[in-house]
C-alpha cells in the first residue's frame, strides 16, 4: 500500500536554510503537496513552480505573500485551516506555525523542527523593538506575544507525535521550552553540488559572507570589523539590513545582493573563509561553505560549533562583535588548511545520509 505524504513548511516567500531542508523532503516524497500559510513565487525564484502548492486563505488577502507578517494573529488559525483527515503521514518543517496543524489518528505527524519560535522564547524585546510600528502597536504586539501566542505555541509543540531537531542546541530549547524530546538529524548539505574547484586554496582573494540581511544575522559586525581590517569582503544576500549596512560600508566590501546557486558555489570556491557570525540553530551555509573546501569564521555558540572545530576546519570566535571578528580573522591568517581534510569534515552531513535517517526516523515511528 502507497503511503499517502503531505509536507507543511511555514512561508515559501525566500530562499535559505530550511528551504534547502523542504526540497530534501520534496526529493524523498515527489508527489506529497506542499501546505504553507503564503507563497511568493517572485521571491523564490520559480523553484518550486512544477510542485503541489496548496496555500492558507491568508493568500487571497490583500499583501497577502509580500505582507504576510500584518496577519500574524490569524496564522495559528490558517495552520489548522489545512484538512490533513486523508494522509497517513504529515511531515512538517517549522520554526514557528507549521507544527501546529491538526491531525487526528492514524495519522502520523512528524514535525523536523529548525528551532522553537525565536522571537516567543528568546528574543522576543528585539523583535518588537525591530518591527516598523509605531510605539503603541509595539505595546500591543509584545502583549499579544507574550500572553496569547506564546501560550499557543507551547500547546501547538504537543501536536505532532514525534520531534527532530536540527541540532543538539535545538534538542535542548525543544526540551526546555516546550517539555519534549527530541532525535537529532542535522540537516542535509549537497555534497554533490557543493564541491572544491578546481584551484584549491591556492589564488584566494577575499573573504565572504552570505545571509539574509536582517539584523538578527549580525553582518553589521562583519561589515564593521572589514571596515576595520580593510580586507576584501564580498556579501551574499538581501533583506531590510541591506541599505543601511551598503551605506556604512567601505570600498573594500562589496554586496552582491541574491545570487544563484552556481554563483553561490563559485563564491565559496573562490573565498578565503566563509564568515558566520550568526546565533544560528545550525547552519547549513557553514556545511555548504566546507563541502567546497573552504573554512569557516564562524561565531562558537547555537549549531555552527557542532560543525566546526576551532582550528581544524575553521575558527571560532567567542563574542558576537567586531573586535572578536578581527582577532578571528588575523588568527586565521596565520594559519593554513587543506581543502580536502574541510570537505572531509562534513560528509557525514550529505543529503543520502539525511534522508536515509529521516526514512529510518518514520519506519521507527510507524511501527
Amino acid at each position: 500500500m502507497i503511503m499517502r505524504v503531505a509536507l507543511v513548511h511555514e512561508f515559501l516567500t525566500q530562499l535559505g536554510g530550511a528551504e534547502r531542508v523542504l526540497q530534501s523532503f520534496h526529493e524523498m516524497f515527489p508527489d506529497a503537496p506542499v501546505y504553507t500559510l503564503v507563497y511568493d513565487r517572485e521571491k523564490t525564484g520559480g523553484i518550486f513552480n512544477s510542485w503541489d502548492i496548496r496555500t492558507s486563505f491568508l493568500q487571497k488577502f490583500p499583501g497577502g505573500a509580500r505582507k504576510f507578517k500584518w496577519y500574524l494573529p490569524l496564522m495559528p488559525l490558517a495552520i489548522r485551516s489545512f484538512d490533513l483527515s486523508c494522509y497517513d503521514l504529515v511531515l512538517s518543517d517549522s520554526s514557528a506555525f507549521a507544527k501546529g496543524v491538526v491531525t487526528d489518528s492514524p495519522t502520523l505527524h512528524i514535525c523536523y523542527c529548525h528551532t522553537p519560535t525565536r522571537y516567543l522564547w528568546e528574543s522576543m524585546d528585539e523583535y518588537v523593538s525591530g518591527i516598523k510600528y509605531p510605539w503603541l502597536m509595539k505595546i500591543f504586539a509584545k502583549v499579544y506575544l507574550k500572553h496569547v501566542l506564546k501560550n499557543w505555541d507551547f500547546r501547538a509543540a504537543q501536536r505532532p507525535d514525534a520531534l527532530i531537531a536540527n541540532s543538539r542546541t535545538v534538542q535542548e530549547r525543544i526540551k526546555k521550552y516546550y517539555g519534549r524530546k527530541s532525535d537529532v538529524i542535522y540537516p542535509p548539505v549537497d555534497t554533490q553540488w557543493f564541491g572544491p574547484g578546481e584551484g584549491g586554496a591556492r589564488g584566494r582573494e577575499y573573504y565572504f559572507t552570505a545571509s539574509r540581511l536582517e539584523p538578527y544575522k549580525r553582518i553589521d559586525i562583519v561589515v564593521e570589523a572589514f571596515n576595520r581590517l580593510g580586507l576584501a569582503l564580498k556579501v551574499a544576500g538581501d533583506g531590510t539590513d541591506a541599505a543601511a549596512l551598503k551605506k556604512s560600508a567601505g570600498i573594500n566590501i562589496e554586496f552582491l545582493g541574491r545570487v544563484s546557486d552556481v554563483e553561490l558555489r563559485a563564491l565559496y570556491r573562490s573565498a578565503k573563509a566563509f564568515v558566520f557570525p550568526a546565533l544560528e540553530d545550525a547552519g547549513i551555509a557553514v556545511l555548504e561553505a566546507l563541502a567546497c573546501g573552504t573554512p569557516v569564521i564562524g561565531f562558537a555558540q547555537g549549531g555552527t560549533p557542532e560543525f566546526v572545530r576551532d582550528g581544524k576546519n575553521g575558527v571560532l570566535f567567542a563574542e558576537q562583535t567586531a573586535a572578536d571578528i578581527m582577532a578571528a580573522v588575523k588568527r586565521f591568517e596565520q594559519m593554513a588548511f587543506d581543502p580536502v581534510r574541510l570537505r572531509e569534515s562534513i560528509l557525514e552531513f550529505g543529503k543520502a545520509k539525511f534522508k536515509e535517517n529521516i526514512f529510518t526516523f518514520i519506519h521507527a515511528h510507524r511501527h
